[in-house]
């Protein structure tokens, strides 16, 4: 074990990490030894050597509009409900954060939304889920993406409550994998005398975690064709949704985004766009206000087109793009860290770099992206705080609204 990392770490001039080897108990070893072995090297070499990527020509995007989609929905659905039937569809399902800012220190997923009763979110989602069961006939196997600090509870949760109803060889949880910290000088940052400074790789690393987890292979052999990646966050987002997988199947473009027409130009949501001429997001606080107030003839917003982090990719090109394309970002940020003495130091600035890759720069390197337009009151609430605006009171007006019990 040790000879096998310390290869690993020399190569990469790193051998610091086996500073305090020699006073570690056997566990605390293996834990270590573990976490050098998932190193993603070519990741940190490739945020050392990659140059600063500049916006390019950013240009507004034509969506697929709610009144097409209505005109359209009977080949839509057919088309969506044979692919499903087929076993061509897995879904993603990115719920590795906790419930901190509702309150809660448990996975954020099993939070408890109800009122009268008990209504949890991962519930509400299951519930949305088998909606689609119900019209196509068919289970979709759904991957479920934890962290290491929710993984073991949100399995517990799931069992506890038997799957809402789902079965159970339909449900796969894995790990998001992790991306050590950085100093300025390159140095890989210890949390402990056993463990690296670790953060979750994005959301963009959801691909790369299914490989890492071993499930990647699996469904390929099973012949998925199309992943339908979506967040925890939004208790009315349509998951598995045939009209959307039929839209994007017969549009011939290799993923498909959802999205809501902006509230108002301020509203903190990515914007679908161009950008040389390829599809991307543009975050809202990339917009300058010129842009974002823009209107067009009919007074819609230019860049309104809001992604709700609801995404289909197909299969083989999100392949070539996790391998090959993806940019990983950096960010500088204020990492704790052990100093020489084994001390632990809460940095009062920024010392370290962390590293992620973000699902909104798969719809770029996918090279094309079919926008579709969702209803925002029926398929649109977001729980991204306690109360206020996207939160668990403005979610439950919405789930009101569409017949859920509270």
């Amino acid at each position: 074990m040790y000879d096998d990392i310390f290869e690993e770490l020399k190569d990469h001039a790193q051998l610091h990490v086996l500073r305090w080897w020699n006073e570690l108990d056997e566990e605390a070893r293996a834990r270590l030894a573990e976490q050098v072995r998932r190193i993603d090297w070519e990741m940190l070499l490739k945020a050392q050597a990659q140059p600063v990527r500049e916006r390019g020509h950013i240009q507004p995007v034509d969506g697929l509009s709610l009144r097409e989609i209505a005109a359209r929905r009977e080949d839509f659905f057919a088309c969506g409900k044979r692919e499903i039937r087929a076993g061509k569809l897995a879904l993603v399902l990115l719920a590795g954060g906790q419930g901190t800012r509702l309150g809660s220190e448990t996975p954020k997923g099993t939070v408890d939304i109800g009122i009268t009763r008990p209504l949890y979110i991962f519930e509400q989602l299951i519930r949305n889920l088998q909606d689609v069961v119900r019209q196509c006939g068919a289970y979709v196997p759904l991957y479920v993406m934890t962290s290491a600090g929710n993984d073991a509870a949100t399995r517990a949760f799931f069992e506890e409550h038997a799957y809402f109803g789902y079965p159970a060889g339909e449900v796969h949880f894995f790990r998001q994998s992790l991306a050590p910290a950085v100093g300025f000088d390159g140095k890989l940052l210890m949390s402990a005398k056993d463990s690296l400074a670790l953060s979750p790789n994005g959301n963009g690393g959801w691909y790369a975690s299914l490989v890492h987890a071993g499930l990647a292979e699996a469904l390929r052999s099973r012949g998925v064709e199309w992943f339908n990646v979506f967040s925890v966050d939004n208790v009315l987002q349509r998951m598995a949704d045939p009209v959307f997988l039929g839209a994007t199947v017969l549009s011939g473009r290799a993923c498909g985004a959802k999205f809501v027409r902006k509230a108002y130009p301020e509203e903190r949501v990515g914007a679908l766009c161009l950008e040389d001429g390829l599809p991307s997001v543009i975050e809202y606080y990339e917009l300058d206000k010129e842009m974002a107030n823009l209107r067009d003839e009919q007074g819609e917003l230019v860049y309104g087109c809001g992604v709700t982090l609801n995404y289909l990719f197909r299969a083989d090109v999100v392949r070539n793009v996790a391998e090959s394309s993806l940019p990983i970002h950096v960010a500088r940020k204020k990492v704790p860290f052990l100093n020489d003495a084994g001390e632990l130091v809460e940095p009062q600035t920024e010392n370290a770099c962390k590293f992620e890759t973000l699902i909104l720069d798969m719809v770029r390197c996918a090279g094309s992206c079919l926008p579709f337009e969702i209803d925002r009151e029926k398929e649109f609430a977001p729980i991204k705080n306690r109360t206020g605006q996207d939160s668990v009171e403005t979610a439950r007006v919405l789930l009101a609204k569409n017949g859920v019990e509270l």
